[in-house]
């Protein structure tokens, strides 16, 4: 803010008297304004002390007391306006950011899961399974035996999740709240899935922290941010779709059939359902905190299509190095 730009920001009290629409300008004085139907900050243009202010509020009935303050000769010592620049918006509802119940529940679900895992699900073929993770693995040659259509798309899928978690999370699924980081838990996803994610889930506290001009250039926010990768992960994972899509009934009812007797498979196939549940949500944050929701809210029910709604969004979001640097916003005042 320049140097000779007034700044007039009103608090709400209201006195039962009526002052004229015009007013004169008196620096280092308190103003009194009619009362307007929410609080705003009116930036106005340099000021002249020889000329009349006028304010076209049309309600009558009650007075606000106005602070000015003009001629700030420090623009740092605006209370709107907080240090540094930020590409992301880190505005939380209320005073406390997330409420703590959702974080318990995420808990006792992945509590309820790992039980299940370890020691519900079904695990019939333990043999077939490790032979169906070397073949996936490709660390058995071809023996003849033609692998299940749907599995094998379902397996390389799976692999392409942590990669849209990773861009969905980083950097506006990071929490400024708690000293935890975000990438051991998405490393790790590559190999657990949202069994992983889930922990990571329960500590998270928003607002996003800062993240500066410099730090989207660098490893590995420009990987992440690249419409590239997010183009070939929405085209590999629309191929392995499609190619799942077109197998016959029997495959399918093979597929069914896996799922019911083998637990690596059991246990992948809920993971893909897990995956595909949270991802909305994280869409949803990431849009806000891009502040991107007003035009890009039609992508919440697109974002329900399982690994395709949200791959389709990561590669029409806008980039973080072509946003403008916005405010940080002011903390909630305690009444």
């Amino acid at each position: 803010m320049l140097a000779t730009t007034n700044l007039i920001s009103c608090n709400f009290s209201l006195l039962p008297l009526k002052l004229p629409r015009r007013i004169t300008q008196n620096p280092n004085s308190t103003v009194l304004l009619p009362k307007t139907t929410s609080k705003s900050l009116l930036f106005l243009k340099p000021h002249n002390h020889n000329k009349t202010m006028s304010f076209p509020f049309q309600r009558k009935g009650g007075l606000q007391i106005c602070h000015c303050t003009l001629n700030s000769e420090n623009p740092k010592e605006d209370p709107v306006f907080d240090k540094g620049s930020s590409v992301l918006d880190t505005r939380v509802s209320g005073k406390e950011g997330r409420d703590w119940t959702t974080s318990i529940l995420l808990f006792f679900l992945w509590g309820a899961l790992m039980y299940y895992v370890f020691n519900l699900s079904p695990n019939q073929t333990p043999s077939r399974d490790m032979y169906f993770l070397k073949k996936l693995l490709n660390l058995k040659g071809d023996d003849g035996f033609r692998m299940n259509e749907v599995l094998v798309s379902l397996w390389y899928i799976m692999g392409l999740w942590p990669s849209v978690y990773s861009m969905l999370l980083l950097p506006t699924g990071r929490s400024s709240k708690i000293n935890i980081p975000v990438w051991p838990f998405l490393i790790l996803s590559f190999f657990g899935g949202a069994y992983v994610l889930l922990p990571y889930f329960v500590l998270w506290k928003p607002p996003p922290p800062r993240v500066e001009e410099i730090e989207i250039r660098k490893w590995p926010l420009n990987f992440l941010e690249s419409k590239l990768t997010a183009g070939v992960s929405l085209a590999a994972g629309l191929g392995l779709i499609v190619y799942a899509a077109l197998a016959n009934s029997d495959v399918w009812k093979e597929f069914y059939q896996y799922f019911r007797e083998s637990k690596f498979i059991h246990i992948m196939s809920i993971d893909f359902t897990l995956l595909s549940t949270f991802a909305p949500f994280w869409v949803y944050n990431d849009m806000t905190a891009r502040k991107w929701y007003d035009k890009g809210s039609w992508f919440l029910p697109l974002s329900l299509v399982p690994f395709l709604g949200p791959a389709l969004y990561l590669v029409l979001r806008p980039s973080l190095s072509e946003m403008p640097a916005s405010l940080s916003p002011v903390s909630p005042e305690k009444e």
